[in-house]
């Protein structure tokens, strides 16, 4: 996908998390790896209103080269991609069921959310840490999701504040977070009711076949 459509690409899906209340107002952010540099939402921006031209551009070095000025979360974007050479796109929201999840779980945690659906395992992965609370802009967290990251989780749940999601393309990224809200409302549904989750089999044989 060349940078036009990756641009276009960002504001389409910016657009349809906002219009189904995955972020409010000016919450949420959302990058993508480019061969010399990375695209990442404006600061202050609504997803709901993202202008493809005024999508922030940073060279190889993380330095604003164009557009308006990069989130100030542009270093949780830069943990996972720099710890996943793999990576090509970051999902930062404040989904409301993932972020409930963040605000039960303790930090440290590394499964908050249980294997309930294959689609959690395949999207999600084994892991979802959780990464202890840091003041939001604060880049201190950095080296903590980086570090989740280099464990090999694809995402992480940020203490009470939301989770954080990488994929190799856009659209893998745009689509696990969904998952993970998802997974989070399941969660939250069926907490005390004794549901069965699948096995540790089950997991193994979903990671071999599709990866995580």
């Amino acid at each position: 996908m060349d940078e036009q459509a990756l641009r276009a690409a960002i504001c389409a899906h910016g657009r349809s998390l906002f219009a189904r209340g995955f972020s409010v107002g000016s919450a949420g952010n959302i990058s993508a790896r480019l061969p010399d540099g990375v695209l990442i939402t404006p600061t202050n921006s609504c997803l709901g209103r993202l202008e493809p031209e005024r999508i922030s551009r940073l060279d190889r070095a993380w330095r604003h080269v164009s557009g308006d000025p990069p989130s100030k979360e542009v270093f949780m974007h830069r943990a996972f991609l720099e710890a996943r050479p793999e990576a090509g796109a970051v999902v930062h929201l404040h989904s409301t069921h993932a972020t409930a999840i963040a605000c039960l779980a303790a930090p440290g945690e590394t499964a908050p959310i249980p294997p309930l659906t294959p689609y959690f395992v395949m999207r999600v992965g084994r892991t979802l840490p959780v990464v202890p609370y840091f003041r939001p802009g604060d880049p201190a967290m950095e080296p903590a999701i980086a570090g989740a990251a280099r464990g090999g989780a694809k995402a992480v749940l940020l203490a009470n504040h939301g989770p954080v999601v990488c994929g190799r393309t856009l659209d893998e990224a745009v689509h696990a977070a969904e998952e993970l809200e998802e997974a989070a409302r399941l969660a939250l549904l069926l907490r005390g009711a004794g549901a069965r989750t699948l096995t540790p089999g089950q997991v193994e044989e979903l990671l071999a076949t599709f990866g995580g």
